[in-house]
């Protein structure tokens, strides 16, 4: 069985489609924990409608710390399934969602995610920034390259996994008080060595509207991102006996400069820029992006995010030699 996991909070309006589209999934054999995150619209009614007309709808109510990972604790306390997936309240599940990712993870056993393509959509029009991360997510799928790139942005978004439940609880499950907690289990699923299998199928459709969490929520601030990325980097990949190298001094790269200086851990700056060549920030003399060249064996973050600039410093890097995941790391 499959156990979805549905923390809520003030969804009424978008929560009775989301329902709906679970109830036509093409696999059956389903449970549904959708906790009602201390809502003051009519959420709680609606579950309780929903459960009164299907069973596999469990509705429980938080009564501990308010929040998506004691809502998503309480969640998982109660499943039942082998399989363990997320759910969102303003988003729709296609029909063949469940059976898709079952039928992978269960081709793979053991010690693997699987997941898919995703959508977006809205009343209004959709963002260039949400469009942006929609592509970047279906190329991952492509190409496999999940923890590879990692430390962009998360390769796994909560909604479009599934996974053993087993191997979530081997991971942690949702005990740390880290957000963005999707962002810290992706790291803690790449900690633990996980594979991840992508269907080539939209398994996700994920809904933009004004109200939704992610939208103004402070633990999903731009902010909170770069703390949890330095966190793992230094934890999983950084090796200390090798040159680090910070690439950029924009806002990011900046405040990679303060938190790099705050762990005690030396590095290079660099740019490509020449009117902040020769200049000190933070006490660090900025260097040309060449420098690199003249390092034994480095690792490069590169804290640049114009789409151009990127492009640019990829092929400087390839034509280096750097291997990706290994030598060099993008940050945005």
């Amino acid at each position: 069985m499959i156990s979805i996991l549905l923390p809520i909070y003030n969804s009424e309006s978008h929560l009775a489609a989301c329902l709906d589209s679970i109830l036509l999934q093409t696999q059956s054999n389903w449970e549904l924990l959708a906790v009602d995150d201390y809502s003051d619209d009519d959420t709680w009614l609606l579950l309780q409608h929903y459960a009164q007309k299907d069973p596999r709808i469990r509705p429980l109510q938080n009564s501990g710390q308010k929040g998506i990972i004691p809502a998503l604790r309480l969640a998982l306390l109660h499943s039942r399934g082998r399989f363990i997936t997320r759910m969102d309240a303003d988003d729709l599940m296609p029909a063949h969602k469940l059976q898709t990712l079952r039928s992978l993870l269960q081709f793979r056993g053991p010690g693997w995610v699987a997941t898919g393509k995703v959508r977006y959509f809205a009343d209004e029009e959709l963002g260039d920034g949400y469009l942006r991360y929609q592509r970047w997510l279906n190329r991952l799928a492509d190409s496999g390259r999940y923890f590879e790139e990692i430390y962009r942005e998360c390769v796994l978004p909560s909604p479009a996994w599934l996974i053993l439940k087993e191997d979530l609880l081997r991971c942690g499950g949702f005990r740390p008080d880290t957000y963005p907690e999707d962002y810290d289990l992706c790291f803690r699923f790449y900690e633990q060595g996980l594979k991840i299998v992508a269907s080539p199928e939209t398994v996700h459709l994920w809904r933009d509207h004004a109200a939704r969490t992610s939208r103004n929520s402070e633990v999903y601030a731009d902010y909170t991102f770069m703390p949890i990325k330095l966190h793992y980097f230094l934890k999983l990949d950084y090796q200390p006996a090798r040159p680090l190298v910070l690439w950029g001094a924009g806002r990011k790269g900046k405040e990679a400069a303060l938190r790099l200086q705050e762990e005690g851990i030396y590095f290079h700056w660099v740019c490509d820029t020449p009117g902040k060549i020769g200049k000190d920030i933070y006490g660090i003399r900025l260097k040309s992006y060449e420098t690199i060249t003249s390092l034994n064996n480095p690792q490069v973050l590169v804290m640049v995010a114009a789409p151009d600039a990127q492009v640019e410093i990829s092929g400087h890097l390839q034509e280096w030699r750097m291997q990706a995941g290994q030598d060099f790391f993008f940050f945005c």
